[in-house]
């Protein structure tokens, strides 16, 4: 097994990939490592920029701006158009690349790169509606004869980073609506999972995007701090942990959005409005898809006591035909986690949850970095697995007698992106609506549920501000006022 894994490292990715410094590749070196995630072994070397590059990329941007904001809307819209066509034709290369460098299951990855195109499509629709309002200045004999009209311009340069988990379509929340809105870009995607997004580089390379349009550099955290704290970016867009906050803190005067991950529950109500069957398929989707590294993965499921036993049958046998294996293969559901050392500490989470008392339903013992699905009950409410994000395939699961009482444990965390409520009673999802300290609320479904034009963010530790195409162009433009006099005769 590990000389197949050794010999199928890195087959379908370029030997190396270069960064992308005002839009044009630069092969400067090949000193980072992308890994295989199953195999573990060097799939393909990138370039990585230092401190200089990212200081020009910086220079370049922000010499853009004009140029950028100029360059008309339907200009942008044939870009983004261009880019669905060109991800639609490499659609296997990517879905590999993502397979290959984050560990994603193949299948799973198929369902990303479609992603990315459908959010490139919704941004070249959104490209050509950015449009203001008229005023009615006339509100007192002080005002009659003023007229008021206000448009959205382009807030500038903006600076992106973007984590491991979702390498395409999390790039493609920042760097779409950017494009849309004419504003020019440096990102840094992850360093475990650069490939997506110098793709995604390759491709605006193709285009007429003005120059210094765009820098997609792979970079180390301390070298990407320019983007924090250099004033020339206009606007910061991060996606990660809760470091987000001490990049808040340093950003100075530019505006900052936040997603800084998730807690999610699911409530499972007496009358869950759906078979439990169904209800099971959705919670095994939303607890252990992607490995469960997402931000709104299912990590605690709070079940009426009067469906509980049921439930916990049902999902128990579920979770333990899930298969755990090579990524590449279709019949694959858990894949490996990003790396053996997140790997570690989430089998360090489960192993004292179980000193304390918690019962392992389904699972089993580490291998690497690869975790087994696994199913949890009645955790401590103190222990990490139940307080923190495990960002692992782990799903807790407690029993509830009244649904005012399941809000209130969906409500007891630090974190509020999500939440996800199986009932058939309106007036309980409408109160779930009503209380849940989260940034949505999803009735019928998992929390994991996300399409990719609809407000998406979190409250509390989870965030600050909202993606979603409209919403980040929103973000990425600011309102200017018109005023006009009438001529006094």
């Amino acid at each position: 097994m590990a000389k197949d894994k050794k010999n199928r490292a890195g087959k379908g990715l370029k030997s190396s990939y270069p960064y992308y410094l005002a839009n044009r590749p630069v092969p400067a070196n090949t000193d980072l490592d992308v890994l295989d995630k199953y195999s573990g072994q060097r799939a393909t070397r990138v370039a990585q920029a230092d401190a200089a590059a990212v200081r020009k990329a910086i220079v370049a941007g922000y010499q853009a701006r004009e140029a950028v904001a100029a360059f008309p809307p339907d200009a942008r819209r044939d870009v983004l158009e261009h880019c669905v066509q060109r991800f639609t034709q490499r659609f296997d290369e990517l879905a590999l690349a993502l397979c290959i460098e984050a560990g994603k299951p193949i299948r799973d990855a198929r369902g990303e790169v479609t992603r990315l195109i459908d959010t490139f499509r919704i941004a070249a629709g959104e490209a050509t509606r950015i449009g203001g309002e008229v005023i009615e200045m006339q509100i007192s004999p002080r005002t009659r004869g003023y007229r008021g009209m206000v448009k959205r311009v382009p807030i500038g340069l903006c600076g992106f980073i973007t984590p491991f988990n979702f390498p395409l379509n999390l790039v493609a929340h920042k760097v779409a609506p950017a494009i849309a809105a004419g504003c020019p870009f440096v990102l840094k995607p992850s360093e475990k999972t650069p490939i997506g997004a110098l793709i995604i580089g390759e491709v605006l390379a193709e285009t007429d995007l003005p120059k210094g349009a765009f820098s997609i550099l792979a970079c180390s955290n301390d070298d990407a701090a320019q983007l924090v704290e250099d004033e020339r970016v206009a606007l910061l867009s991060f996606t990660g942990g809760l470091v987000g906050w001490d990049l808040k803190a340093r950003a100075g005067r530019k505006k900052v959005t936040l997603e800084l991950g998730g807690n999610a529950a699911c409530i499972v109500d007496d009358e869950p409005g759906a078979s439990l069957d169904h209800v099971v398929e959705r919670l095994v989707f939303g607890s252990y898809y992607q490995s469960g590294q997402s931000c709104i993965s299912v990590q605690r499921i709070y079940a009426h006591a009067a469906v509980y036993d049921k439930l916990r049958k049902k999902l128990k046998a579920a979770v333990a035909k899930l298969r755990m294996g090579d990524p590449r293969e279709e019949s694959t559901f858990i894949g490996p986690m990003i790396d053996e050392k997140a790997a570690q500490r989430v089998e360090a989470w489960i192993a004292a949850a179980r000193k304390g008392g918690a019962k392992r339903l389904v699972g089993g013992d580490r291998e690497g970095n690869m975790v087994p699905a696994t199913l949890m009950e009645n955790v401590p409410h103190d222990a990490d697995l139940y307080r923190k994000e495990a960002f692992a395939p782990v799903a807790l699961m407690e029993p509830f007698d009244d649904f005012e009482q399941a809000l209130d444990k969906v409500n007891d965390s630090d974190f509020g992106l999500q939440a996800g409520v199986f009932t058939g009673r309106l007036e309980h999802a409408m109160r779930a609506w009503d209380r849940l300290e989260v940034g949505g609320v999803i009735v019928g479904d998992v929390p994991s549920f996300r399409v990719d034009n609809m407000p998406y963010g979190g409250v509390k530790h989870s965030g600050l501000g909202r993606e979603g195409v409209r919403c980040a162009i929103e973000d990425m433009t600011e309102q200017r006022l018109l005023v006009i006099r009438d001529p006094v005769g």
